[in-house]
Formats: C-alpha cells, structure tokens, sequence
C-alpha cells in the first residue's frame, strides 16, 4: 500500500468519526428541544429518550438500505 492511500484512509476514518458525532450530538439537542438536562421534566427525559432510539433505527435503516 502506498503512502498516499494510507494516509487517505487515516483521514477519512477521523472524518467519519468526527461527523458522527457531531450528528449524534445534534439530534441529542433536538431531541431536548434545545433545553439543558436540568430543565428537562420526566416526560420531556422519556420523549428525548424516545426520539434518541427512533433517530438511532433511522441511521441503521439507512445503513441497510445503502447495503442492498
């Protein structure tokens, strides 16, 4: 493998990492409505909570569907 490849691939995979998280961390304040954790009641918890899994089956639907 030459050197270029290698280090492409070393940048991508920082990339992806870094992209994911910061999608995860942008659904994560959606899901709280922009609220901080202290501001959030229990029902707000459970619908943050609720919305964190249904974007996490969106992202592996999404994952499959790029497979097929």
């Amino acid at each position: 493998m030459d050197m270029n490849r290698l280090i492409n691939m070393l940048v991508n995979m920082f990339l992806r990492k870094a992209v994911n998280k910061g999608v995860r961390s942008a659904t994560d304040y959606a899901a709280r409505r922009g609220k901080s954790d202290a501001e959030l009641t229990p029902e707000d918890r459970e619908q943050a909570k609720k919305m964190r899994d249904l974007a996490d089956k969106a992202r592996k639907a999404a994952r499959i569907g790029r497979r097929m």
